[in-house]
């Protein structure tokens, strides 16, 4: 099976999250022990800054404090169940409330795990590896896999339908990106930075160019002629994303 013509630098991009705590000592040693475990971390002082956080960043994982000034962290949470982009977003809710009821409670409302103070932020860290390997498995495998496309990052073979495929680098490292977040819409700047690097001058309209070999090349028909879905949205004025699988299968 053919794949990647080279593979160049690391195929991957860091896994972003969100951590939502007013005490600042806390949001310190938390977001030092995830960087230390090579995530992303962006920092949010109350509930309100967090949502508004999430809507520019979009990260791939939040963790909120229940008791914040301005919004809790359960009334964020029952806030993004209630909307479509972050409605399987992966929470984790912390707290000092340690009773039964105060577990089922966040659990209700959405969270996906919740972990009671005091904790070690070596737990922490677990818990956020083990949340990402059930929801976002994509974001820790080697082989990725969305509608009849396979990307195996770890040998650079993709095949579509059993058929191999054939790319460049920078259009290996486009793909990849998408199939790690599917449904997440990257900016044409995003995506430049991402696969060109920081302070490299290219124009926008570069990524337009590879992601429309991107596109022929995924999209080619089959042997028989068979046609295939086009699984890469195109957001006027925006970017670029994986169609949701609603809108493909």
């Amino acid at each position: 099976m053919l794949g990647c013509s080279s593979k160049q630098g690391d195929m991957t991009i860091a896994i972003r999250v969100l951590i939502a705590d007013d005490e600042q000592n806390q949001l310190e040693l938390l977001s030092y022990n995830l960087s230390q475990s090579e995530f992303e971390v962006i920092r949010a002082n109350d509930g309100e800054q967090a949502l508004e956080m999430i809507e520019d960043h979009r990260p791939d994982l939040v963790i909120l404090d229940w008791m914040m000034p301005n919004m809790s962290g359960i009334d964020v949470c029952r806030s993004l169940r209630r909307r479509s982009e972050t409605k399987l977003l992966p929470v984790i809710l912390l707290s000092a409330r340690g009773e039964e009821g105060d577990k089922t409670l966040g659990l209700d409302v959405g969270a996906d795990d919740y972990i009671s103070k005091p904790f070690s932020p070596r737990e922490l860290v677990s818990r956020v590896k083990a949340l990402l390997r059930r929801s976002r498995p994509a974001l820790l495998d080697d082989v990725i896999e969305y509608h009849d496309l396979i990307f195996n990052q770890a040998t650079m073979e993709i095949s579509r339908g059993g058929h191999a495929i054939t790319l460049g680098p920078k259009e290996c490292r486009l793909l990849s990106i998408l199939m790690e977040r599917p449904g997440r819409v990257f900016s044409r700047a995003q995506l430049l930075d991402i696969v060109w690097g920081h302070g490299v001058y290219v124009e926008e309209r570069t990524v337009d160019v590879h992601m429309s070999r991107l596109r022929k090349a995924i999209n080619k028909p089959f042997n028989d002629g068979e046609q295939v879905a086009d699984l890469i949205r195109t957001v006027r004025g925006t970017g670029y994303a994986l169609r949701a699988p609603a809108d493909v299968f």
